[in-house]
């Protein structure tokens, strides 16, 4: 799941930001000192930036110049000064794109998913994609992604997660999963489940997230 910092001092349109943005399974952070941003930024280290210009303590032309100088990350200015000045300077001195308050969520989502695609080539998710709780697994070609972190999954390990991620919210039992990975699981050795579960348990720790895959004991495994 991408990582979407919010430097903004309404706190009214950090919150719209972050219930409409969670619709597209991005992950928002609002910051509330505006004395530590850069401190937060390199802590959090998110992969946008939306950033206003009027803040309080320092602009956001000052902080621009700070993260500039220690990062790539797409920066986005949401502002309510729309001279041409302000845009110039804006995008002159780091920003990827401006946009104007009041703005649309619907316009300032595609901004955001476009500069995503763009730096980490990264396809919203789609019918040709399943999306759940930070991971993002591709129906083509039977990868998964966390955040700009991709995970490569053996036949198996994918067509697990794709049924576990269609089911989430609901337990899947061990006999449910035998019959979808195996067309005959009598003739497979129980372990053989556990091995995969535990190896794609591993991998989706790696890349960031941990307790994905939940075993309820005596029942069966969940997403939730």
């Amino acid at each position: 799941m991408f990582k979407i910092m919010i430097i903004e001092d309404e706190a009214t349109i950090v919150d719209l930001i972050t219930t409409y943005l969670q619709k597209w399974q991005l992950t928002t952070i609002g910051v509330t000192n505006f004395e530590t941003i850069f401190t937060q930024f390199q802590s959090e280290q998110p992969d946008l930036v939306l950033l206003d210009i009027n803040l309080p303590v320092y602009d956001g032309f000052y902080w621009v110049q700070k993260i500039r100088a220690v990062s790539k990350v797409p920066i986005i200015f949401i502002s309510s000064r729309n001279t041409n000045m302000d845009k110039v300077m804006a995008m002159n001195m780091g920003g990827d794109d401006y946009i104007t308050k009041p703005f649309s969520l619907e316009v300032l989502t595609a901004k955001i998913n476009a500069l995503l695609r763009r730096t980490y080539n990264y396809a919203t998710a789609s019918s040709e994609t399943l999306a759940h709780n930070g991971l993002l697994l591709n129906l083509q070609n039977g990868s998964a992604q966390v955040g700009t972190t991709e995970i490569d999954l053996s036949k198996n390990e994918y067509k697990l997660l794709q049924y576990l991620l269609r089911q989430h919210g609901q337990i899947v039992s061990r006999e449910k999963l035998l019959r979808a990975l195996w067309a005959d699981e009598r003739f497979v050795d129980d372990n053989t489940l556990t091995v995969n579960i535990n190896r794609l348990r591993k991998k989706i720790e790696q890349a960031g997230l941990t307790g994905y895959i939940e075993t309820k004991i005596g029942q069966g495994y969940l997403v939730p």
